[in-house]
């Protein structure tokens, strides 16, 4: 019962208390610029949350039993990047086939997963906190999971912002980027829930 304990205290750490985006301030770009619509902001956390839990099994499995044993563990960010990078071109070429609008709607922030830090960080603080395969895999979904509902609840923000009176000097990005810091307060609101 401990270790279920500890998976679900890991769960709801990724998804509230260490929000990737909220608390480690990491994956802004994708936060920002596809948050504009609610529809792409479920459609790129759906992206996301795939490549999240997906590329945090690889590379478990990828260091422990390749980088570990040829004592190579000085190449971890390089490996995972490459196995990132292939999980998110696959992604690419499924939505394109699946949903083209979504596809387009995306854009040029879809192959950016490649580069959004939130996954290489999950990746990696997956092994420094020494945690086993499937407490890697509930990281990662749940730091997905934390991704998604920040995006969401921020594109959510945008719509209502976008028929509100706002001065003309906040219009804008000015507007979202006091809504993305108001959020992160309110986030920081969960650093008690759990010790």
């Amino acid at each position: 019962m401990e270790y279920f304990g500890k998976i679900f205290i890991i769960l709801l750490s990724s998804i509230l208390v260490n929000n990737f985006i909220m608390s480690r301030f990491l994956g802004i770009c994708p936060f920002l610029g596809v948050s504009k619509r609610v529809s792409t902001a479920i459609g790129m956390g759906a992206a996301v949350t795939f490549v999240m839990a997906l590329a945090s099994v690889i590379t478990y499995l990828a260091y422990y039993f390749i980088l570990e044993p040829l004592e190579m563990q000085y190449m971890q960010t390089l490996a995972f990047i490459l196995i990132i990078a292939t999980l998110v071109q696959f992604v690419e070429m499924v939505i394109q086939k699946i949903s083209p609008s979504l596809y387009q709607a995306l854009g040029v922030y879809l192959p950016l997963i490649t580069t959004n830090c939130a996954v290489l960080g999950v990746a990696i603080l997956n092994i420094e906190e020494g945690y086993d395969l499937f407490q890697t895999l509930v990281n990662g979904i749940g730091g997905a999971l934390g991704f998604t509902l920040a995006i969401v609840l921020f594109a959510g923000i945008r719509e209502r912002l976008e028929l509100s009176d706002i001065p003309e000097p906040f219009k804008g990005f000015p507007i979202a980027m006091i809504t993305a810091g108001l959020m992160s307060v309110a986030f920081l609101g969960f650093q008690g829930l759990i010790k």
